[in-house]
This record gives structure tokens, C-alpha cells and sequence, in this order.
């Protein structure tokens, strides 16, 4: 199938899809429903951002986000848009694992959403983005746990009186293990539709260091991808009473459209404000270097 060609001056078309998860499913989850206070203020303020920059949004809230609804959100952008276009996603939940059978894990385990029915794994994820058009720009915001580096061999223990994004390991083992051929289903799967191999994400984020910083894979991914989440691979990422801390800070620092700079400076911005037990991570996938040195949210 021949390119799309890019759209004639600054006509940019900018969708976005925004999911937030006060609780799952305790049938999905093994009588677990992951109870949480700030998701959907969450994903209501990013949709508000988008909004306010003339996106077209899909608002996916607890019983909404589900795993075909953010898939056929995710496969209908990826259809839709052409060189230039913008795809802004976030997600705010619980993360959670499951044991990683195609080997392209450090810590042999893959990293997931917590969707209200399911689980999607990153695997998944990475697999749909990179389905996007060469020239399309892709903004994911993540404020969940196993969000960082994600190559952790122990999860770390939450501050006392906080509310962690994160499903308890004992959790994810039952649910794994109840739902094993489904899950290892999803993983073969997505492989063999990627011709073997997933582009993961864990080999840049390893090289991640300092603030502002963001190192790039080289590999299928046509579109230009950031992806900025809540936490590094020791950390947690907190829920709140309106908003999760990660996303607090960033509107903080948005402040409604008065911040001037780019994504990385934005980045950078957001994390010097946050607490050490909480650094907000970014890396990119992709053709990302002139995606980076935009504006935020800029269409």
C-alpha cells in the first residue's frame, strides 16, 4: 500500500483517547477491583488539555475502558491519521505483570495496563503504535506503576498512607494463573503478527539517566513516539484525592497553556518539582528528535 502523502499546509487533524480507572472488574481480576480516587479526574483534565488544543477525543472512564474499547480506539487513530497528524493518549490505573513466555524481557515479566476487563499488555501496546504512519506524531502519558525502566525484579513497598497504581504482585500471580492461556495467547500472538519479534521499549528506557535525557530505539517504528510516565523502576507511581501525583505536577507546570518550551523542557520541569520518590520518566520511540523539540500538545 503506497504512503499517505502529507496534508497540504497546517492542517493537522489531532485525536486523543483518554483512560482512567477508578476500579476493574473483581471478576476479571480474581475478586480483586483495585479501588482508586483520582483515575477519571485524570483522564477528564487530559481530555480538557485536548480539547482546549482542538482535538477530537474518546473519554474511556472505569467500565468504558475496557480492552476492545481502547484497542478499537488505538486501531481507529492509527487509520485516520496521516503524515503530520497527532495521536495524544493517556492513561491513568493500576500497572500490573505477567510472566513474559517470548523472552524479550530482562526481568521475564511483561508490564500491563490494568484495563477494567483485562489486562493489555506493552507488548500489545508497542505492537499497535507502531501499526501508525511514518510522519505520525504519538503522545502517550502514563501515570501508573511499573512505568519506569520496568525492569524491576521486586516491586517497591508505598509510602505509608498512600495509594499506589499498582496491582500487588500476589494479584497479578492469581490473575495470571487463572487466565494463563489467554494471557500467553496474547503474548504468541502479537509475536507472530510482528514477524517474530515485538519492538520493546525496556532496552531505551535502561539507558535512561538524568533529568531530560530520553534515548531512542532504533527499529520498526515509523511514527515519532514520547512517552512520558509517572515513576522510575524503584518507585511508585501515588494516586490522590483529584489528581495522581504525576499528573498534578504536569498540570501544575501546564498551567493552562501558559508553559512556554518543549517536551523536553516540560519533562524536565515536571520532575524537578516532584518528590525524590518520584521521578517521572521519558523516552521515545522512533524518529522522535523534531517531535521532542515542539511544544507540548501542539497540534
Amino acid at each position: 500500500m503506497a504512503a499517505k502523502k502529507p496534508k497540504p499546509g497546517n492542517e493537522a487533524t489531532a485525536l486523543s483517547l483518554h483512560i482512567g480507572l477508578n476500579a476493574v472488574s473483581a471478576a476479571a481480576y480474581e475478586g480483586w477491583d483495585g479501588p482508586l480516587a483520582a483515575c477519571e479526574f485524570d483522564a477528564s483534565d487530559m481530555a480538557a488539555i485536548a480539547k482546549a488544543k482542538g482535538m477530537t477525543s474518546t473519554l474511556l472512564l472505569t467500565k468504558k475502558a475496557t480492552r476492545a474499547n481502547v484497542l478499537a480506539a488505538i486501531r481507529g487513530a492509527a487509520k485516520a491519521l496521516q503524515p503530520g497528524d497527532l495521536f495524544f493518549m493517556s492513561y491513568s490505573g493500576h500497572g500490573g505483570q505477567v510472566p513474559d513466555i517470548d523472552h524479550d524481557e530482562k526481568d521475564r515479566k511483561d508490564e500491563t495496563w490494568c484495563l477494567f476487563d483485562g489486562q493489555l499488555i506493552d507488548d500489545e501496546l508497542y505492537f499497535e503504535l507502531s501499526k501508525f504512519g511514518a510522519g505520525v506524531r504519538i503522545l502517550v502519558l502514563s501515570d501508573s506503576c511499573h512505568s519506569g525502566t520496568v525492569t524491576r525484579d521486586r516491586p517497591p513497598i508505598p509510602p505509608p498512607g498512600t495509594r499506589a497504581r499498582l496491582m500487588p504482585a500476589g494479584v497479578a500471580m492469581r490473575v495470571y494463573e487463572a487466565h494463563k492461556a489467554f494471557y500467553d495467547k496474547l503474548q504468541n500472538d502479537v509475536a507472530k503478527a510482528a514477524g517474530g519479534q515485538v519492538t520493546d521499549p525496556d532496552a531505551a528506557l535502561s539507558q535512561v539517566g538524568t533529568a531530560g535525557q530520553a534515548s531512542t530505539v532504533i527499529g520498526e517504528f515509523k511514527p515519532s513516539v514520547i512517552l512520558m510516565s509517572g515513576c522510575q523502576d524503584n518507585q511508585v507511581s501515588l494516586d490522590g484525592d483529584h489528581n495522581g501525583a504525576f499528573t498534578e505536577q504536569l498540570l501544575k507546570i501546564w498551567n493552562h497553556g501558559a508553559f512556554e518550551g518543549t517536551y523536553g523542557s516540560f519533562h524536565a520541569r515536571i520532575r524537578a518539582g516532584m518528590p525524590a520518590s518520584q521521578s517521572p520518566n521519558l523516552f521515545v520511540l522512533g524518529p522522535a528528535a523534531a517531535f521532542l523539540k515542539q511544544a507540548p500538545f501542539a497540534t
